[in-house]
């Protein structure tokens, strides 16, 4: 007992490699095959026993096909880590590719590929060239398989062997398997070959492949189907051809076939002219789409996103099915969204209805996002379907009767959407949707809203007083809220200038004075500007009508639609980005992406240094100095620009002394302000200055209804205004 306790002892203490390595040496074959399963399974594991690379090559020559196998794959995994002792095992792979089974020929040919050592290479040439001459088509099609590796690690030596020849040969084999691993080594090799010609197809070749189709594995018949499809027919006829061959490759259960068939009939479906034959075309495509929306979420999502792209490109393709697109109360976020983007393609007078009422209990889920999205379709739906618009304002309404926060908020910014597509149509809606100015919390909703005030200036009779609620807190609002303030204020002076005088005096200011906006700014001085020219400039420019808006049949450009449809079941289609944002290498890789951009941003630059030189001679809007010199007595050159101005130039525009340019406004508190009764324009308290003609100049005051306050002492002879400081 006690020396067989020592004798368990000392194995332990040698390792578990140690003890591995003496049943890998053991007489015994049954020990042997176990020794290597242990080893196999340790690798799994994740355990180092690359230091039994060489007791594990020992067992290598074995007529059982099991250990060989386990044995090859233990190569395969540290024939990196051990690149000078696998030149030991080339004369067992050697003499394997003459066993007289297949199964051992195709598996040394395959681990010799797979192996990626250099120093082996040189030896591959002739196995890989029996191979390929092999009279079982399983040593054939892996030993094509073979000739891709080995141009991926060595190009020029599959090269200078003419294994690429052979290829080309395969590719008419009379196995189907054959054709099409020879298809696939053929595809990788031209992708990496970086435009040299080396995979093309002829009709007599694209002949055998159609045969080839309807017997190859799944695997087999996309490799085929992606060929097809690079396969430019040669006329309409050919193209006929292509698409009758294909249609029946619809019926495969796997997707991945389904879609690359899709592919092919979508691609040279372009060559075919007879409407009544793609119509027939397009109906056989619908059920395997129908059958493709049915799987599980993640396929589904992977389907929709490429029934996107299809009805981009052929939006009739799924006209009577949108039943199909239902959402699910158990579909995950990321299918809804996909199915009411499809929705909203295949929505048409005939089903408008029914779509309404699906969308109305959309709005009722407790998906927030999902909720404002189904809103936002209802709106796309009206602007897309005229004849519907009014039903869809109906269901928008109802949405607001609920007085769900961001249900209403979202139903205002899609009736905004829906009044820049039919003015002038639906302004009876109008009392409710200013019912809920008091909800609007979001600066989307609230910018909406000021945009439908001030559009509707001239027939919302408290316009004023709905926008003036805005303006008591315009300090604290976003960018969007204060820029459509300012623009709703100035429309309701051009429609009413009775009763905003005060109103743009006020938002003027604002925007003058306190905005950090640039933006902001800049649009105030303009419009100040517009207002103190000519009115009627001011109405044609601020008034003016635009065009409505429409809706966007496609997400993605014309060439990037026509490519992405030749990429449909690929990463790419599903992503609806092109190839050249993922795959690197021969493609545009990222370094590549990283330098056309650097390209792009320097030529950016230099564009905009030009843009600003041709800019300092061009002139400048807010300039009121005058670039050429007058004669004297009507030039302001020399002039002080807070001196009391002349009377030599009045104009006539009642609008003028909005900034005070021509009127006898003069800096004397006790001197009565210049004020003109024959029109409402006039009504304007003058302000004490003009606007700076430029940015670096104070900015221009607007007085309250109080009396100006008069000038400050003067410093170096010029009068001093107290708002100088405003910009300094």
């Amino acid at each position: 007992m006690a020396s067989r306790a020592g004798r368990f002892g000392g194995a332990r203490a040698r390792g578990e490699n140690a003890e591995l390595r003496a049943d890998l040496n053991s007489q015994y074959r049954d020990t042997r095959k176990d020794a290597i399963k242990r080893v196999i399974a340790s690798m799994t594991v994740g355990k180092d026993v690359s230091g039994l690379f060489p007791d594990v090559l020992k067992n290598m020559q074995t007529d059982d096909l099991e250990q060989k196998k386990l044995v090859y794959l233990y190569l395969m995994n540290f024939a990196k880590t051990q690149p000078d002792l696998v030149i030991l095992a080339v004369n067992t792979f050697v003499k394997d590719t003459e066993d007289p089974n297949p199964l051992i020929r195709a598996l040394s040919i395959r681990t010799m590929g797979c192996l990626r050592a250099e120093k082996i290479l040189d030896y591959i040439a002739d196995p890989l060239r029996k191979c390929l001459r092999d009279e079982n088509p399983y040593v054939r099609k892996t030993a094509a398989l073979g000739v891709m590796k080995l141009y991926d690690m060595k190009p020029s030596l599959a090269i200078d062997n003419g294994f690429l020849e052979m290829l080309q040969e395969m590719v008419t084999d009379s196995n189907p398997m054959v054709v099409a691993n020879a298809v696939i080594a053929l595809t990788e090799i031209q992708e990496a070959a970086e435009g040299e010609a080396i995979f093309t197809l002829d009709s007599q070749t694209l002949s055998r492949l159609l045969i080839a189709l309807g017997e190859c594995t799944e695997w087999g018949r996309i490799a085929i189907l992606g060929a097809v499809a690079k396969y430019e027919a040669a006329d309409e006829k050919e193209a006929e051809h292509i698409c009758e061959r294909v249609i029946p490759q619809f019926q495969h259960a796997n997707g991945s076939v389904v879609l690359a068939a899709i592919k092919v009939i979508m691609i040279h479906m372009d060559r075919i002219s007879r409407d009544e034959l793609v119509k027939n075309i397009l109906r056989k495509m619908s059920p395997p789409l129908v059958t493709l929306v049915s799987s599980a979420p993640e396929v589904q999502w992977v389907a929709l996103r490429n029934i996107n792209l299809i009805l981009q490109k052929r939006p009739d393709a799924l006209a009577n099915e949108m039943r199909v697109f239902f959402c699910k109360y158990n579909d995950p976020p990321y299918v809804k969204v996909e199915k009411l983007e499809i929705m909203i393609k295949l929505v048409a007078e005939k089903n408008v209805d029914t779509f309404l009422s699906e969308l109305k209990e959309y709005a009722s889920e407790v998906d927030v996002d999902f909720v404002r999205k189904a809103i936002r379709a209802i709106g796309q739906c009206a602007i897309k379907i005229e004849e519907a618009a009014e039903r869809c304002i109906n269901v928008l309404l109802d949405l607001i009767a609920t007085r769900v926060s961001y249900v209403v908020q979202e139903s205002i910014v899609v009736i905004k959407d829906i009044f820049r597509r039919y003015p002038q149509r639906y302004e009876g809606i109008i009392p409710t949707l200013c019912a809920s100015l008091e909800e609007l919390d979001e600066p989307e909703a609230k910018a909406s809203l000021i945009w439908i005030l001030g559009e509707y200036a001239d027939k919302i009779t408290n316009a004023g007083d709905l926008i003036s609620v805005f303006l008591d807190t315009y300090a604290d609002e976003p960018v969007q809220v204060q820029l459509q303030c300012l623009t709703a204020v100035v429309k309701l002076f051009l429609h009413r200038p009775d009763e905003a005088q005060q109103l743009v005096q006020k938002v003027l200011a604002l925007a003058t004075k306190t905005a950090d906006s640039a933006d902001l700014r800049d649009r105030a001085y303009i419009q100040w500007r517009l207002l103190s020219s000519d009115v009627e400039v001011a109405k044609s420019v601020i008034l003016a009508s635009r065009p409505p808006i429409t809706l966007a049949t496609t997400s993605v450009s014309p060439a990037l639609l026509d490519e992405l449809i030749s990429e449909l079941g690929a990463l790419s289609a599903a992503y609806h980005k092109p190839v050249q944002a993922f795959v690197a290498g021969g493609k545009l890789g990222a370094d590549q992406i990283a330098t056309g951009k650097d390209k792009s941003e320097q030529q950016r630059r230099e564009q905009a240094l030009q843009a600003v030189a041709q800019g300092q001679k061009a002139e400048n809007l807010l300039d009121f100095d005058d670039d050429e010199p007058e004669a004297e007595g009507d030039s302001l050159a020399g002039a002080d620009l807070f001196a009391p101005p002349s009377t030599a130039n009045k104009s006539s525009n009642p609008l003028d002394d909005l900034l005070g340019l021509f009127g006898t406004t003069t800096l004397d508190p006790s001197a009565p302000a210049a004020a003109s009764s024959a029109s409402p324009f006039s009504a304007f308290d003058a302000p004490t200055a003009a606007p700076p003609s430029n940015f670096g100049a104070p900015a221009p005051a607007i007085p309250q209804a109080t009396s100006p306050a008069p000038p400050a002492a003067a410093t170096n002879g010029a009068p001093k205004n107290d708002l100088e400081d405003l910009l300094f």
